[in-house]
Parts: C-alpha cells; sequence; structure tokens
C-alpha cells in the first residue's frame, strides 16, 4: 500500500480503544494474578504495561492524538468493575477536552445493567471492552445479556467486544470469542450498537456473505492491535467491504504504542474523506461525543 505525507492529516484523531489501570491495581499485581483468570492471562508477564492515565496523556502527547477512549478491564468481580469504572469517571472529569470512558461490567451479572446505568450518568460513553473468555459469559446464551443490552439502548449507548480470529497465531488474551458467536448475539440483538473490537476477529470479511452483513449492519469494527494480526493494507481493504462509516482508529494502548501506529496510520493512502471519518467522525457518531 503506497503511503502519502499529507498536511491534512495532522488535525484531530481519536483513538477508541485504549487501556489504564487505578494505581492500587499495579500494587495488588500479584494479588490479583491469583484471583483472576484473565487478569493472570494478560499480566503475569511483568513486562504487560499497566498504564495509567497519566502515562497515557504522555503517550497521546507524544502521538498526536486529540482524544482516547478508555477502557477497563473485563473483570470477573463486579466490584473490581464499579472500582474501575470510578477511576475512569474520575479521569474523564479531570481531563474533559481529552478523555472518554467505556463502563466495565459483567454481562450476565445481576448487577450488570444498574452498573451501567450509574456509569452512563456519570458519563460513560458506552460500555466495553467485554470479554466472553475473560468474564464467563456465553455469546450462545444472549438472553443472559437482556438487561445489559436493554440499559444501552435506552440510554442510545454501544457496547464494545473483544472478538478473536477462529485462524492465526495464538498470543496472550486471544481467547475464542470467535466471528461466528458474535452473530448469535446479533441474532438475538439486531438493533444494539456493537464495536467489535479488533477487526471483530475478521468478521468484515465474512460480509460477503448477505446472511451476515444483514446482522451486522449496527456493528462497527475498531483497529485495535492491527499490527498484531494483520498487514497494514486491512485498512483499506475492510473499508472497501463494509464502508467507511463502519471503522474507528484504535491502537489498544499500551498493547501497542499509539506512536507506531499513527504515523503508519497517516501515511496510508487513504482519501481524505475517509480518513476524517476513520480518524475521529465515526468516533464522534458512534460515541456522541462533542465536538472539543
Amino acid at each position: 500500500m503506497a503511503e502519502v505525507s499529507n498536511p491534512q492529516r495532522e488535525s484531530e484523531l481519536i483513538d477508541s480503544h485504549v487501556h489504564v489501570f487505578p494505581q492500587d491495581v499495579n500494587s495488588r499485581r500479584e494479588q490479583l494474578i491469583q484471583s483472576d483468570r484473565w487478569f493472570e492471562e494478560l499480566y503475569s508477564n511483568p513486562d504487560a504495561s499497566l498504564a495509567s492515565t497519566d502515562t497515557l496523556l504522555a503517550s497521546m502527547e507524544a502521538a498526536g492524538v486529540s482524544r482516547s477512549i478508555l477502557c477497563g478491564f473485563p473483570w470477573s468481580d463486579p466490584g473490581l468493575c464499579r472500582h474501575h469504572n470510578d477511576y475512569m469517571a474520575d479521569s474523564r472529569k479531570h481531563h474533559p477536552a481529552r478523555l472518554d470512558w467505556l463502563a466495565t461490567v459483567v454481562p450476565h451479572d445481576g448487577h450488570a445493567a444498574a452498573e451501567a446505568e450509574r456509569a452512563f450518568a456519570q458519563g460513560a460513553v458506552g460500555v466495553g471492552e467485554l470479554n466472553a473468555d475473560g468474564q464467563g459469559f456465553l455469546f450462545e446464551e444472549p438472553d443472559g445479556m437482556s438487561d445489559l443490552v436493554d440499559v444501552c439502548q435506552a440510554w442510545n449507548r454501544p457496547i464494545m467486544f473483544h472478538v478473536s480470529e477462529p485462524v492465526g497465531h495464538a498470543y496472550p488474551g486471544k481467547g475464542a470469542a470467535t466471528p461466528d458467536k458474535l452473530l448469535l448475539f446479533l441474532q438475538r440483538f439486531p438493533d444494539v450498537q456493537v464495536i467489535a473490537a479488533h477487526w471483530g476477529g475478521g468478521l468484515p470479511f465474512y460480509e460477503m456473505m448477505p446472511e451476515v452483513s444483514a446482522l451486522t449492519r449496527n456493528v462497527v469494527y475498531d483497529s485495535a492491535a492491527t499490527t498484531y494480526l494483520y498487514r497494514f493494507p486491512v485498512f483499506p481493504t475492510v473499508i472497501s467491504l463494509v464502508g467507511s462509516r463502519r471503522v474507528l482508529f484504535a491502537s489498544d494502548y499500551p498493547v501497542l504504542r499509539q506512536d507506531r501506529l499513527v504515523k503508519r496510520v497517516r501515511g496510508l493512502a487513504m482519501a481524505d474523506d475517509t480518513w476524517r471519518l476513520v480518524s475521529c467522525e465515526n468516533a464522534r457518531r458512534v460515541f456522541q461525543l462533542e465536538k472539543g
């Protein structure tokens, strides 16, 4: 894919998928590795970074990212979800022009809907990144998430799901939440806005099938962890399949450095109107962000 230098691309850029953690999670890292299986999967490696809001803001400044959408962690403990939500709400309060956030909940827990509603009242712009492997819910049994879906639809807020590829290399956190399973959720809840993280585990490529594209009309795809998964022509390829209004720029920071990914993506040969949609306008629409 040819690269270009385009000064218009130095404008606003929204990173739709980053992760931050409260300081006490870092200090309790060993304890949490013992108590949460998915946290162990991702963070038993001491080199795996637990970013704070401060380190994210420094990264954003270096990378030229205007705004980031904070994701927490898919805890299996609702109490940890609530604690993480409070941290992200406070981060947004102190940096309203730079940060927004998604609430983390245990989606099949009886308190998930109430926690989502509490988070929306504090300014959360959606829910996610939810993870079936880490939290133990089943896309095959979507009715267990009905209350959460009802609240998200009442507030007109999206749900972000971790979705992984049914083929390819193994990596920490890949899991088995493959596109075919997400489609079962979409069959049950066709009207809820869904963000399928990590290019939806390859789901856009199946949209060549009419029965799949009929189910994914309210799905957008984020580019989180792109360089772990695909060659960079994935951007124009997916855009050609699903349209430029259904792709969100996302890094998955700190899994990937924002500055390196931003440099690569800014250089892609992409029409200016497409770039504006992918870089910021789609995120503004999906998350209902105010211009700042």
